[in-house]
């Protein structure tokens, strides 16, 4: 035997070692083996975690209705893209987008597209006659008080004295204080104007930003970095109406805060308030409310959201961005003012830490000009971006801007000091009166009131409405005003069509109504004459009927982001 020419005391040590190698050898699979159990563990309590909050905040029956919808949205994302469907789609999107180019960009006799830079830079002269002729491009006829929002006019004195506010400050820049300091006191002196109009508390603090949208994209990340380094949340969440502005999905997508929408029924439209306490869970950085909503113009129940936000320590947000300077002023103007009763809707109520507010609709600035205001100055301090290590010095913004235009701040501190508080109460006065004319109408003439329905109670300055007679297509009618001249803004869930009342259009309600009703009547004969004839819809359909009719009725989205898609790259298509 081989083993017998190895000496005695040589055995033996070999023996200890092979001895002591197979212990370690299987030390080292057990601590791996318990090492996987614990990895496997610790997936199985996250996803059982995850389903536990899913089943708490949807329910048994919503949880599966959930897994149904995401099955039928898998089985017709492959139906759309089989052999022959796929090709039918492709052909109908291109020709819905060719369609929308030819409509958005003008072209014919007297328009020139310009593709490369002048050989020698226009005179003064050129350039005013081109101006003239792009101001001159037919439009939707705002001035005339056809369009839903979109326009919120102060008059022509005020735009006057914000040109020259603009021009003064042209070159400014925040960015740099101690060169431009007219700028910073102007913006400081907006954000305590506007925070005092919100009941602001003395530590309350804010920021101005270029619109609604940057306003709630930093509500959110301000909420997402509060959580993280105050309670370390790594997977955040965020509850909000079904009925919220779209920018807080935009937030979601954007610094990857899952959001959870709770439903907004009829007949008051407002936010369940019992399914956002079953979503609120260790994960949500952020519940939201709206005052008002913009589908509707209903303010959800803000003290019924200060209390769960208070109960749970958690951060809420009221979207003001629409209300603005209407709901501001709502008691002072001789309208109720929601949830008076009860604390009001703004930084009154112990819950609310944040608050965003559009100066540039019915504060009537120059667009570009939006406040985010806060409870305290510590919680606006999580969405500033702070990079001392820069080659390039210390770096710090407030905001995701970095260089901003100071002429939008000087254009909008101007415009609050002219128009000041008597100004508003007026002008929040004729808005909501023709808004309250406009819903009354819907509800009481004889011709509106027999067909059509106001969604919910509106509470500011927004009136949506929708058809009630089965014959009448709500889509139908936005096409028909649309014809007319009017710029209406279309709806979905429920179908419905809405009107932002501003200056402009308050002095046009009359004639809303009236052709309103024209359509209406219109609608109704056509109705009338199908159901005489045993016949449905017609194929040609309106640009609005057509879309929204395909949006509602497909549960796969993706050809309406086709046609959005398509409607964005027009915006660049010279």
């Amino acid at each position: 035997m081989a083993s017998s020419l190895i000496p005695a005391s040589m055995q033996s040590k070999l023996m200890g070692l092979s001895s002591r190698n197979l212990s370690n050898a299987t030390l080292t699979y057990l601590n791996l083996d318990l090492l996987k159990n614990v990895v496997f563990l610790f997936f199985v309590l996250r996803y059982t975690r995850k389903t536990f909050d899913s089943l708490r905040g949807y329910g048994i029956i919503g949880s599966i209705k959930r897994v149904f919808a995401v099955i039928r949205l898998w089985v017709y994302y492959l139906f759309l893209r089989a052999p022959g469907v796929r090709g039918q789609v492709d052909k109908q999107v291109t020709t819905a987008i060719t369609k929308l180019e030819e409509k958005m960009v003008r072209r014919g006799p007297g328009i020139t597209t310009y593709l490369t830079l002048p050989k020698e830079g226009w005179t003064s002269e050129q350039i005013r006659a081109e101006l003239t002729q792009l101001a001159g491009m037919e439009h939707a006829k705002w001035e005339e008080g056809r369009v839903s929002g979109a326009v919120y006019h102060g008059g022509e004195d005020l735009s006057k004295l914000q040109t020259e506010a603009i021009g003064t400050f042209a070159v400014s820049n925040p960015l740099h204080p101690d060169v431009f300091p007219g700028i910073r006191k102007m913006e400081s002196e907006i954000v305590a104007m506007v925070l005092s109009l919100f009941h602001g508390p003395s530590d309350g603090a804010g920021v101005t930003t270029s619109g609604g949208t940057e306003s709630i994209l930093m509500a959110c990340l301000a909420a997402r970095q509060k959580g993280r380094a105050e309670r370390g949340i790594t997977e955040p969440e965020m509850v909000v109406p079904e009925t919220v502005h779209a920018a807080f999905f935009k937030a979601g997508n954007y610094f990857g805060i899952k959001v959870h929408q709770v439903p907004c029924p009829a007949p008051d439209y407002k936010v369940h308030i019992p399914s956002v306490r079953r979503l609120i869970n260790r994960n949500t950085v952020l519940i939201v409310g709206s005052a008002p909503n913009f589908p509707h113009g209903i303010v959800d129940d803000i003290p019924a959201l200060s209390r769960l936000a208070v109960k749970y320590k958690i951060p809420l947000h009221v979207d003001c961005c629409l209300g603005s300077f209407v709901i501001a002023f709502l008691k002072k103007a001789g309208f109720p003012s929601p949830y008076e009763e009860e604390g009001g809707f703004d930084f009154r109520q112990p819950g609310v830490t944040s608050i965003s507010v559009d100066t540039h609709k019915y504060g009537f600035a120059p667009k570009g000009n939006s406040v985010l205001l806060y409870r305290n100055r510590s919680y606006r301090n999580h969405q500033y971006f702070i990079f001392p290590e820069w080659t390039g010095g210390v770096y710090a913004s407030p905001s995701i801007a970095g260089s901003r235009s100071g002429a939008l701040i000087a254009g909008c501190w101007v415009s609050l000091m002219t128009i000041g508080e008597a100004g508003y109460v007026a002008s929040c006065h004729q808005i909501m009166g023709a808004a309250k004319q406009f819903e009354t109408a819907i509800r009481e003439d004889p011709i509106l009131s027999a067909n059509l329905e106001v969604i919910g109670n509106p509470e500011v300055s927004v009136v949506a409405f929708a058809s009630k007679n089965f014959g009448i297509d709500t889509y139908d009618i936005a096409d028909a005003m649309s014809a007319k001249g009017w710029h209406l803004n279309a709806l979905q869930d429920p179908p419905a069509i809405h009107v932002a009342f501003t200056r402009p259009t308050a002095l046009a309600v009359e004639k809303l109504q009236t052709e309103l009703a024209e359509v209406v009547s219109a609608e109704l004969a056509k109705a009338e004459e199908r159901q005489r004839q045993g016949k449905s819809y017609a194929n040609k359909r309106g640009d609005t009927a057509a879309l929204y009719g395909v949006a509602g009725s497909l549960p796969d989205k993706s050809i309406v982001s086709r046609l959005a898609e398509g409607f964005l790259d027009a915006l660049y298509k010279p």
